[in-house]
């Protein structure tokens, strides 16, 4: 071998040696966990209510070693809405899908129309990290759509395990085996708990996954009606119910002056509790594996809930107050929610944040940290800025809820801006002002105080219906007009 040529073949090899030293510098693309978890309330996790009856202990963890956010928001009061902001980063208003699919219910006035399927030219948080490189998985609740077209695995998602058209587990034995869920390809040992085999998937994606970016995403049934808990925790539960004295109801006319509505006003409920820490427990498995499969600390992991805590039907499983109402309203038990994100090397352990976000800022803020482009316009924005302790440019947030609630709640709208809310009522016009500072149970309506305020707040708010081409109640054949902004 001549000179030249063993000179050449070695500065190939030094050429190659330095490119591999630089890329091994390089930091690798974060992972990405996210958690939804279903009909969760704000005031049901013990990183926001010490006194909580129920036991979270891998959650709390979770906020501990991320950032609290005490004013995190769905997009809806209800489920399917919320899912389609964080899949799209969009104001569900947008298309019509401003009630779960497909709930259509008339009072007074006829619903407005409602779209009930994800449309499948809107662009997935799924389908953006796919594009980036990322392995995509999905495990749980979707209820995005009603045809296997509009499911995970044609939206995004490499792996489907058990998102259907259907709002909670109403197959086979519901909650335990046998599932008999038509996106479970092999079902569980009978007896198996739900909330365990999801946590368990999720578990072994991130295993076999681990070499390369991924994004899992664990959207649990949990803890959606039917009310079924692991009998094991139910007793446990039971047993500590006897201990708790005081009155477990109350009615709103006692505590609002308003209707005569029954509510829980005392986390009692043995079953919801057996249920609430089964879905601590699997998302502490789901987190264990992130250490054990060596990628937590290059792992960004999101947890929240898609509407308020069911407080006003279906046995009143728990208690959001001092928020007002739950699931189905606009008041802040409908809307604020559990928002956690451990983001390492970006957030501060322990950082708690009064930073509102919304589920609209979900798609972004991951595109942004793993470096995916999104080349069309969504809603939210990034939060890496409050993320890394600072904060966003001022900005309002949007309800638009034109739908009688099969919780009760009433066809609404709402803003926020700063401190201040204001709700508007779509049968009559009402509007309504709180200062969320002095009042977080929106009880005091300040209205007839800030009148200027009113109409500010009221003309963004009615600005943003047009933007996002709004619909309203409908007039039931023969029957009164309804009210229009």
């Amino acid at each position: 071998m001549d000179f030249f040529r063993r000179i050449s073949i070695y500065a190939t090899l030094l050429f190659a040696a330095l490119l591999s030293s630089c890329s091994s510098d390089q930091p690798a693309r974060p992972n990405v966990v996210v958690f939804l978890v279903d009909d969760l309330g704000y005031m049901d996790i013990r990183a926001n209510n010490p006194e909580s009856f129920y036991e979270t202990p891998h959650i709390d963890g979770l906020a501990k070693s991320g950032m609290l956010f005490t004013d995190g928001y769905a997009a809806n009061p209800v489920c399917s809405p919320t899912r389609y902001a964080l899949m799209t980063g969009k104001h569900p208003t947008r298309v019509d899908a401003t009630n779960f699919f497909s709930g259509k219910r008339s009072g007074r006035f006829d619903p407005a129309p409602l779209v009930d399927n994800m449309p499948l030219e809107e662009v997935t948080v799924a389908e953006v990290l796919k594009e980036a490189g990322y392995r995509t998985f999905f495990a749980g609740k979707w209820h995005l759509g009603e045809s296997e077209k509009y499911y995970p695995q044609n939206r995004g998602f490499d792996i489907n395990i058990g998102g259907h058209s259907r709002g909670g587990p109403y197959t086979g034995n519901k909650y335990f085996s046998p599932f008999e869920n038509p996106q479970m390809e092999v079902d569980s040992p009978e007896g198996d708990h739900l909330p365990d085999r999801l946590a368990r998937d999720t578990a072994k994606f991130i295993d076999e996954n681990k070499d390369e970016p991924f994004l899992a995403y664990l959207s649990f049934y949990s803890v959606h009606t039917p009310l079924m808990g692991r009998p094991d925790l139910v007793a446990k539960y039971e047993k500590r119910a006897k201990e708790i004295e005081g009155a477990e109801f109350a009615t709103e006319e006692q505590i609002y002056g308003d209707k005569p509505r029954q509510v829980r006003v005392l986390q009692k409920h043995p079953v919801y509790a057996a249920m609430v820490e089964a879905m601590d427990e699997a998302i502490g498995k789901v987190l264990q594996q992130l250490e054990d499969s060596g990628v937590a600390d290059n792992t960004i992991v999101v947890f929240t809930s898609d509407n308020g805590g069911l407080s006003t039907s279906e046995g009143l499983p728990t208690s959001n107050l001092p928020l007002r109402g739950g699931k189905g309203w606009v008041y802040e038990g409908g809307i604020r929610e559990p928002w956690i994100v451990r983001y390492p090397g970006v957030t501060k352990p322990g950082s708690v944040s009064g930073e509102p976000i919304n589920s609209i800022d979900l798609l972004p803020t991951l595109a942004a940290a793993v470096g995916a482009k999104v080349t069309h316009e969504v809603d939210g924005v990034d939060l890496k800025p409050v993320l890394e302790g600072g904060s966003l440019e001022q900005r309002s947030l949007y309800w638009h809820y034109p739908h009688y609630s099969n919780q009760g709640g009433i066809p609404s709208g709402a803003i926020r801006e700063g401190d201040f809310k204001l709700i508007e009522r779509y049968e009559d016009g009402r509007v309504h002002l709180y200062d969320l500072k002095k009042d977080i149970g929106e009880q005091n309506d300040i209205a007839h105080k800030y009148p200027e305020k009113v109409s500010q707040l009221r003309a963004q708010l009615h600005a943003w219906y047009e933007e996002v081409d709004a619909k309203f109640l409908q007039q039931k054949e023969d029957g009164p007009e309804p009210w229009r902004p």
